[in-house]
């Protein structure tokens, strides 16, 4: 089994960070960090705890001034890039938000973010004052570094995975519009990825805003129209009836509907979570001219409370000439995930094209069995 992603933060990891500190700071306690670090309940933290209790010692050990430490941590950030180095940024959101600081932290974070990532650490700066903030992000959408580009939308998503959220935003996405226009052709994919993926926070609330700006952007560059295409993933899934038609998808018509034939099995259809399937489909789609598809299954999983909910899982995405016939079989697997675990109980199965039920079947998942008392 892969170690948990928290393993990386761990004695010897804390030890070379002492060590290059101490190099900069003479008067740096390395071994004293950390114990401080380490004490209990060490093995309990986890990911983003241990980050912040590394935060924190630092905080105590470096020299007492916010400018000082700050001048040890730029001394070695040379030599602490990637993905643990967060807490360079985090040392900022935890000791550089006050009034007196905002210059000094803007610079770090523009300085720390190019060796990880500032994305967390700016969001206590957005809840705090927005319009100031944003202002500094505007700065940052123009800034030579794809890095700090990347943190002016990054930073601003309204819902973040693993950030706080920012329901300023959520309400009212329009200040972050400006950083998006300004990153709408970025050359680096990195920061096209971070606009495709701030629209695609926004149009969760506020989808008519994003199909506006989908209007606005389309054929502008090849590089926009990949950013719009990403940003309105959301949208294309729930088969948004002004997005699809932006696409290109086929739609409906009341006298030739867009499926003429469709039908769609499972086997077995009776299994145990942890199993695995096989989904079969076939559909037929309308004479006359071509037409651009979405097939997609749908499965309402069961819920702990009997409820369910449904998750999509793309087929085909594609042009096909009128009258096309379609197969494909595909292999699904009921092993618990960190995302989604499985309960027993009927699912049903749905075959989507372009957002509409074309056929279903059902599927009933049973407990895993048990081994030795164990679940297996």
């Amino acid at each position: 089994m892969a170690e948990p992603l928290k393993a990386m933060y761990n004695e010897g990891f804390l030890r070379d960070l002492g060590r290059k500190l101490h190099g900069a700071c003479e008067t740096f306690e390395l071994e004293a960090f950390v114990a401080e670090a380490m004490r209990e309940p060490w093995e309990e933290l986890e990911l983003k705890a241990r980050m912040r209790r590394i935060t924190e010692t630092m905080g105590t050990y470096l020299p007492g001034g916010y400018g000082q430490a700050l001048a040890v941590l730029y001394a070695v950030d040379h030599e602490c890039t990637g993905f643990p180095y967060l807490i360079f940024p985090d040392f900022v959101e935890v000791y550089g938000q006050a009034e007196e600081h905002w210059e000094l932290s803007m610079k770090a974070l523009e300085r720390f973010t190019q060796g990880s990532s500032a994305e967390f650490a700016v969001r206590p700066f957005l809840l705090g004052d927005p319009q100031r903030m944003m202002e500094q992000m505007l700065v940052w959408s123009r800034h030579t570094n794809e890095h700090v580009r990347r943190l002016a939308s990054e930073g601003s998503r309204p819902r973040l995975p693993w950030g706080q959220a920012l329901p300023v935003f959520k309400r009212d996405p329009s200040p972050v519009l400006p950083v998006l226009e300004q990153l709408k052709d970025d050359p680096s994919l990195y920061v096209r990825k971070s606009v495709a993926n701030n629209l695609n926070d926004i149009a969760k609330d506020h989808p008519d805003v994003v199909i506006g700006i989908a209007r606005r952007w389309m054929g502008v560059s090849t590089r926009t129209d990949w950013i719009v295409r990403h940003g309105c993933r959301s949208l294309i899934r729930k088969a948004n009836p002004e997005i699809m038609a932006i696409f290109g998808y086929a739609e409906e018509e009341e006298s030739a509907p867009l499926v003429a034939a469709a039908a769609l099995s499972v086997d077995p259809s009776v299994l145990r979570i942890g199993d695995s399937c096989v989904l079969s489909y076939q559909l037929r789609v309308r004479e006359g001219e071509a037409a651009r598809i979405r097939v997609e299954y749908g499965i309402d999983f069961v819920k702990a409370g009997g409820k369910t909910s449904r998750k999509l899982f793309l087929l085909s995405d594609k042009t096909v000439p009128g009258g096309a016939r379609l197969s494909a079989v595909r292999t699904h697997r009921w092993a618990d995930l960190t995302t989604r675990r499985h309960y027993p109980g009927v699912h049903r199965i749905a075959l989507l094209v372009n957002g509409r039920e074309a056929a279903f079947t059902e599927l009933s998942l049973e407990a895993a069995k048990l081994m030795g008392g164990q679940l297996e």
